[in-house]
């Protein structure tokens, strides 16, 4: 029996070890891709610390890894439109027979491991010049911030914007607001490196959050109209607190980082005069990663300066330590198996 490397989590008593397993065999309508990149997210960090539970796992153990591209090695039967040879990018989830959404890596078996299962409807073709780690990143670290711009946020030329935390997703949503036109883009941020970051992806201003005059100078900078879309991309009470309280005339609060605390709206008169709007968002439908290729390939975007660094499969659990105490403040770090 054929077995490869893999880097599996255990659910049940959160341990992750990189270790050898039966290399996967395609099923009817599925593809072997050989994994050139897979890109660590803290989604991965918080399904390590018990944070975030799969839904629809079977058993105690997943391969990680939402973020993944490589080279079709094998094909299934009744596979119609792939190649063995074909780079792609895989999407990032897939509706199963009973019609639930699985997530690729949380409920079965992603990216991190040498080998990689795929539907073929969830394979992206991907130009010849795209390196694999940065087409990895796309899905998800790319295409939820391209979501909730233009799908959640629906953010037109001209509309001032603000995003609070210049993380992973963060730093490309800036880069996405400044592709979509809108002016001006703030970024808010508690560190100097993401607050640099986001000036170098195309911020107009980037503030710190806890200043003082924090507020005040969003006033300013948006000649006291205040802001029509802000994004939380940190997930904290106070990020939410401090957007609805900038948000201009039918201003809207799109909701990208996650938290379990309520969120409270102080002036409710105020925020339903104004007609303002507080939006949820999670994830991305297959069109943005299609999408956001085909800008790749028309050279609209660029994402080399997106990979604060790679590792080898093994070094998987250095690569998640990094993450999760942002040594360094990366944006994405990528496993090449």
């Amino acid at each position: 029996m054929a077995t490869m490397r893999a880097a599996r989590l255990n659910v049940r008593t959160n341990t992750l070890e990189v270790k050898e397993v039966p290399r996967p065999v395609p099923g009817r309508g599925q593809v072997l891709v050989r994994v050139k990149a897979a890109g660590v997210c803290l989604s991965d960090v918080h399904l390590i610390d018990g944070t975030l539970r799969p839904l629809y796992l079977e058993g105690d153990e997943v391969t990680l890894g939402h973020e993944v591209a490589g080279v079709v090695e094998e094909l299934g039967p009744e596979v119609a439109d792939t190649e063995v040879g074909e780079r792609v990018a895989l999407q990032a989830g897939q509706i199963d027979h009973h019609g639930r959404v699985l997530t690729r890596g949380v409920d079965y078996d992603g990216g991190w491991a040498e080998y990689a299962l795929a539907d073929e409807e969830t394979l992206v073709p991907l130009p010849d010049d795209l390196p694999f780690e940065q087409a990895a990143i796309i899905p998800d670290a790319v295409s939820t911030p391209w979501a909730a711009v233009t799908t959640t946020g629906d953010v037109g030329p001209a509309e001032a914007v603000a995003v609070w935390g210049v993380g992973g997703l963060g730093a490309h949503a800036v880069k996405l607001l400044r592709l979509v036109g809108a002016a001006p883009i703030i970024a808010a941020d508690p560190d100097p490196q993401a607050r640099q970051r986001a000036l170098d992806f195309g911020a107009d201003a980037a503030l710190d959050s806890t200043a003082p005059d924090f507020l005040t100078r969003i006033g300013e900078l948006t000649d006291g109209h205040g802001l029509a879309v802000a994004f939380d991309f940190a997930g904290v009470p106070v990020v939410r607190e401090q957007a609805l309280q900038v948000l201009g005339e039918h201003g809207r609060l799109v909701l990208v980082g996650l938290t379990d605390k309520p969120l409270e709206v102080k002036d409710g008169t105020r925020f339903s005069y104004l007609k303002q709007q507080i939006l949820g968002h999670y994830g991305s439908e297959p069109e943005h990663v299609i999408q956001l290729v085909q800008l790749v390939r028309a050279g609209r975007l660029d994402f080399s300066t997106s990979i604060s660094g790679t590792f080898p499969l093994e070094e998987a659990p250095a690569a998640v330590e990094q993450l999760e105490k942002r040594v360094g403040s990366p944006v994405r770090l990528v496993l090449q198996p």
